[in-house]
Order: C-alpha cells, then structure tokens, then sequence
C-alpha cells in the first residue's frame, strides 16, 4: 500500500484488456492499407474491453503468470491466424495485429476524473474499496462504465443534495 488508510492492498489493480485501435484495408495487389476506423480515445472505458481484472503485487509472478498465461497464448495464438469471413458472398480475410501498451494507473485516474491512490476506492472500473479488495485480491467484476463515472463526477461537481464532502465521496465512489 503506498498512501491511504485501511487494510493494506497490493499496490496494483491489474486491467488485462483490448482495444480495437484501427480498421484498415489492404488489396491484394496493393501495398498501402487503406484506414477505415481509428479509436480516438483507445485508453477509454468505452472502447477498452476488460478481459481480466485483479489485485495483485507486483512482484507476485506466480499470480500473474497463472491468470494472463491463458489470455496472452491465445494472443499469440491469433498472431498466426486469419479469419474468414464471408461478406456479400465473397470470402474476405482478416488479421490480428497486436501492439501491447501499458497505461500508468495515475494518469487514468486523472483522465478520468477519479481520486488518486490514496482513495478508499482502488479501482477505476468497480466500486471495490480496500476493506473488500483485502478479502478478496482476484475475484472482481466490472460494476460501472463510463457513463456511470460522468454521472458521477456530475453529482460530485454539482452536489444537488447539499451533502457533505464525506457523504458525497461515499455517493460516488471514488470519482470527484
């Protein structure tokens, strides 16, 4: 646990997860790829799809190699694969390419308007708070998106139930 009060947690919420960042189209007989879809915001909720999410240290290899070996075979499984898919009759194929790139949980946090470490709740994705994390460090689930998370900060910027600065982090959750 680096700040913050409350049972002491791994120092890492761990997101295993995919984006589709680009579409592109390449001829046959061409050498140039053609793009037909880039992701603006491939760090959003909105297009970053959890594949795994846990608690874990660091230097916990064992974990960690336990629950992302399975993930990251069929990753590399599909490196060497096409898919074929029949599209207006005519059989079009597809490849992977994967292009891995890790995102400093700080810096999520502020992009999306979430406290910082020191917070109760240790998780951009669930509602997890450290007591929970304590008693259960793989286990979790996705229980809000980011539409959720804006709803939040709305309620946090306005505060439309004159609440207290100790009841309105409690009615968000950790974003403010």
């Amino acid at each position: 646990e680096k700040h913050g009060g409350g049972p002491a947690v791994p120092e890492k919420a761990v997101r295993f997860s995919f984006t589709i960042m680009s579409v592109s189209v390449q001829a046959d007989d061409k050498e140039g790829e053609v793009p037909i879809f880039t992701e603006l915001k491939p760090n959003s909720e909105l297009s970053c799809k959890p594949l795994c999410l846990m608690f874990v240290d660091e230097s916990d290899h064992e974990t960690l190699t336990a629950v992302l070996g399975p993930i990251i075979a069929e990753r590399n499984a599909m490196k060497e694969s096409r898919l074929i898919l029949s599209i207006g009759g005519l059989p079009r194929f597809f490849r992977f390419h994967f292009r891995g790139t890790g995102y400093d949980e700080k810096m999520v946090r502020e992009m999306e308007g979430l406290e910082a470490s020191g917070s109760t709740y240790i998780c951009t994705l669930c509602d997890a708070g450290r007591a929970e994390a304590s008693q259960n460090m793989v286990l979790h689930s996705i229980t809000r998106s980011h539409e959720e998370n804006l709803e939040r900060y709305e309620l946090w910027r306005t505060n439309p139930f004159s609440e207290s600065a100790d009841e309105l982090r409690d009615r968000v959750k950790g974003v403010s």
